[in-house]
């Protein structure tokens, strides 16, 4: 959607500072040109314009709000989807091994990675509440601050006041029960899908396999998509308003 002249230009300087910043990789011999390295600058800047810092203070200049992308600097660009070799062990012990098809992965202390053929499509995915850059920098967000070991679990650092919960704990304990509670509905309204031939949901079904991919899905709908993220979970709205337009009023 159009932004308009101020929101355009803070939008190119932070797209400016990352690409400073970030290193690009073209995998399998693919050219990153900088019409590419500029295309995915902007979307996965575009989350940052009216955040505060990790640490929940304002940001004096604007370049500083890349804070929250400072565990990486690689950035692999993969002509179409990658192959990654997946090792499950179920219940019973028996290990299982498979591929799976990946359009981006994000990794914990390193790299970002992209399928340029899905950053390529995202003006026609947009109105699908999809696209995946913003997906992967959303895990980002999630990963910030987490200590060796842990789990990524679609929460989080939240803002001073965040929904106007008088402290962090409280803050983080609403975030946690609205999503959970919007998680499982989700899953539920999937599974009646699946199994009844029920109504899919708007929002990208892969949102239903864990609570940290509920959130990355949700933050691309809320982006790319935000009267229809606002009708179809309005729930969500205030918790993502609380986050990713913090600074808006600074």
């Amino acid at each position: 959607s159009a932004i308009g002249p101020a929101k355009l230009a803070r939008l190119r300087e932070l797209s400016a500072h990352f690409l400073l910043e970030k290193r690009f990789h073209g995998a399998h011999d693919l050219i990153i040109t900088d019409g590419m390295a500029l295309s995915i600058a902007a979307q996965a800047c575009l989350p940052l314009l009216h955040m505060r810092l990790p640490d929940g203070r304002r940001a004096p200049q604007v370049a500083q709000l890349l804070d929250w992308y400072d565990d990486f600097v690689g950035i692999v660009v993969q002509p179409g989807a990658a192959l990654a070799r997946r090792e499950i062990t179920d219940h019973s012990g028996v290990v299982h091994r498979y591929e799976e098809a990946l359009a981006g992965e994000a990794m914990e202390r390193g790299p970002v990675m992209l399928s340029w053929e899905e950053v390529s499509r995202a003006g026609a995915l947009a109105a699908e509440g999809r696209n995946v850059v913003i997906h992967e920098f959303a895990h980002k967000f999630d990963m910030h601050g987490m200590q060796r070991g842990d789990q990524v679990d679609g929460a989080p650092p939240l803002p001073p006041g965040f929904c106007g919960q008088p402290d962090a704990a409280r803050a983080a304990a609403h975030w946690r029960q609205v999503m959970q509670q919007t998680y499982d509905r989700f899953r539920e309204a999937v599974a009646l899908a699946e199994r009844f031939g029920g109504d899919w949901p708007w929002l990208d079904d892969y949102a239903a396999t864990h609570p940290a991919e509920f959130f990355a899905v949700c933050c691309e709908a809320y982006f790319v998509a935000r009267d229809r993220f606002a009708l179809e979970l309005p729930e969500l709205l205030p918790l993502f308003d609380g986050l990713f337009r913090a600074a808006e009023a600074d």
